[in-house]
């Protein structure tokens, strides 16, 4: 099982980011051109797991960054596992949950 692990989202600018360097009422880094800078931000991502996936509940931390492009998006799941396990191990576990 997983004992813990970091979830790092990338994604497109989006509507509420700033199209030039500016004041932002939220943080510093939200006051940055959205189409000229990779902007660190927070996520609810790895919150939302864990309310999908009981198993995982407080077990991952999230953080994100908005990429100046207009379509694109990734997650880099990195965990933490109870027991060694090899390449195909995992690959087995991932098939076997995602068919029931």
């Amino acid at each position: 099982g997983i004992v813990e692990g970091l979830m790092t989202t990338v994604h497109a600018i989006t509507a509420t980011q700033k199209t030039v360097d500016g004041p932002s009422s939220k943080d510093w880094r939200g006051g940055r051109a959205a189409s000229f800078n990779i902007i660190p931000s927070s996520t609810g991502a790895a919150k939302a797991v864990g309310k999908v996936l009981p198993v995982l509940n407080g077990k991952l931390t999230g953080m994100s960054f908005r990429v100046p492009t207009v379509d694109v998006s990734v997650v880099d799941l990195t965990v933490r596992l109870e027991k060694k396990a090899t390449y195909d191990q995992i690959k087995a576990a991932i098939k076997e949950e995602s068919e029931g």
